[in-house]
């Protein structure tokens, strides 16, 4: 989860375009690629990182708590608890976890 697109790696990969501090350039293309991370990581390793490994890889795992049920408060609670202490580092960060919880209501259409 770069601003730039990274070198392809020798595995499969999705790359989310997003600026270090900032939110995804596409939040619902994010969430969308998010949430494939999360259905693979039922049976497959899946990695999620940035170049920092802080904010935008933070708020990632907090959507993919998000997606297993949390609270989005509880997700970033879990994620600075078992992560990293400054994960989701700026408050629009937890607002897009209060987007995909949003998103992911029963009644959105997008569970």
């Amino acid at each position: 989860m770069t601003e730039h697109e990274p070198p392809k790696p020798a595995w499969e990969s999705l790359w989310i375009p997003w600026r270090d501090f900032w939110l995804p350039a596409d939040p619902m293309d994010a969430m969308r690629k998010l949430r494939i991370a999360y259905d693979r990581a039922a049976g497959e390793r899946v990695e999620i990182c940035c170049g920092g490994g802080i904010g935008r890889t933070g708020t990632g795992l907090s959507a993919l708590c998000v997606f297993e049920g949390m609270d989005p408060k509880e997700a970033v609670k879990w994620v600075r608890k078992n992560y990293h202490s400054r994960a989701v580092e700026v408050p629009w960060q937890r607002r897009f976890i209060r987007q995909v919880h949003a998103a992911n209501a029963p009644g959105s259409g997008q569970s």
